[in-house]
């Protein structure tokens, strides 16, 4: 290949890059998950929840992103938790938990 044919080429493909790179994509949501419990106590309800997001459309891991926020029984620990996901700015806070 000649070099001004190679040089061409690269412009051409520099040219088209900043194209790519100012597309704008889309946000992937962010939810916030706050519970009482531990992961482990609460594995049926937070299966529910993925179930339910499911069923609405949102997968984990594809369209979706869950953070996870766990007081494990500490019940003076989810006001730091909800501000903990409050200051990342997830679009909303599912609050679970209860009587076991």
């Amino acid at each position: 290949m000649k070099r001004r044919t190679f040089i061409r080429l690269l412009g051409g493909t520099v040219a088209a890059c900043p194209l790519a790179v100012g597309a704008q994509q889309r946000a992937i949501p962010v939810v916030g998950y706050l519970s009482t419990r531990s992961p482990r106590e609460a594995a049926y309800v937070t299966d529910a929840f993925r179930e339910g997001l499911r069923e609405s459309g949102y997968v984990e891991g594809q369209n979706l992103t869950v953070e996870f926020r766990w007081a494990d029984l500490h019940y003076d620990r989810p006001p730091a938790l909800a501000a903990d996901l409050a200051q990342r700015r997830v679009a909303v806070i599912a609050a679970v938990g209860g009587i076991h």
